[in-house]
């Protein structure tokens, strides 16, 4: 077998926290040995979220078998999940902010034709749809769980209780055309072509850009964690997953 070295762009205080968290959990399960320490555990989950690399790859490269990392993995990810944060305190977090930034993003997935619910026909391709919360400059607050990439992103919002949350805070929100008719303190630009709308709107339109644009640096660093960009497990696994990532995010910032 060849091995050549490699390298995961991420801080040691990410893998310090992951580690921490797993001694914890096995000190709470009485566990006396394990394959792997916690230090290589936790290193083989973070190559898997942020580099993508296949189950195959880390038992061959830590010499453990395929089911081993996928339990490991699971067990990382369910850990990471229930310490992601919530609707509730992501708005409670952002009322310091003058506003947030409001979007969603489609994460592609291995599907067929005929998985109908899950073909976004804004995107032309299959997968799952993702609301996320980001601050004036552009930081990632929250990610919703997965639904399917044919859900329209204001269905997603009221199905989340999105809307309902930021009237609740009477918290300013931007977001773009997909959210007409949210209401509440969500704005939206005005609809039409820009060349067609009164000089007053256009200048609206573009100063509303602006600022919603900043919210696409959350979506960049998302997707900076490889398995993102082509998911291929199963869809109810997903959420966990964001979730798993979004907690490594906050942690790493």
């Amino acid at each position: 077998m060849l091995v050549y070295p490699s390298g995961i762009d991420l801080s040691s205080r990410t893998l310090r926290l992951l580690s921490e968290r797993l001694a914890a959990r096995r000190r709470d399960q009485g566990t006396r040995w394990r394959r792997l320490p916690v230090g290589r555990q936790a290193l083989l989950v973070l190559a898997h979220l942020r580099c993508g690399d296949t189950y195959a790859t880390l038992a061959a490269g830590l010499g453990v078998g395929i089911a081993t990392v996928c339990r490991y993995i699971r067990e990382a990810v369910e850990l990471l999940a229930a310490l992601a944060p919530t609707l509730d305190e992501a708005i409670e977090q952002a009322r310091s902010k003058a506003y947030v930034i409001l979007d969603g993003t489609l994460l592609p997935i291995d599907r067929i034709a005929a998985d109908r619910p899950f073909y976004s026909g804004k995107h032309k391709k299959h997968g799952m749809n993702v609301q996320v919360l980001t601050d004036p400059f552009g930081r990632l607050l929250w990610a919703s769980p997965a639904l399917p990439g044919a859900t329209h992103d204001l269905t997603a919002a009221r199905t989340h209780g999105i809307v309902d949350a930021l009237t609740k805070a009477d918290l300013a929100c931007w977001a773009d055309k997909g959210y007409q008719g949210a209401g509440g303190t969500i704005r939206v630009p005005f609809r039409g072509r820009h060349r067609n709308l009164p000089t007053g709107q256009q200048a609206v339109n573009v100063a509303h850009a602006r600022i919603r644009g900043i919210g696409e640096q959350a979506m960049a660093t998302l997707k900076n964690w490889r398995l993102l960009r082509k998911l291929r497990c199963s869809t109810t696994r997903i959420t966990s997953l964001v979730q798993a990532i979004l907690t490594l995010h906050h942690a790493s910032a």
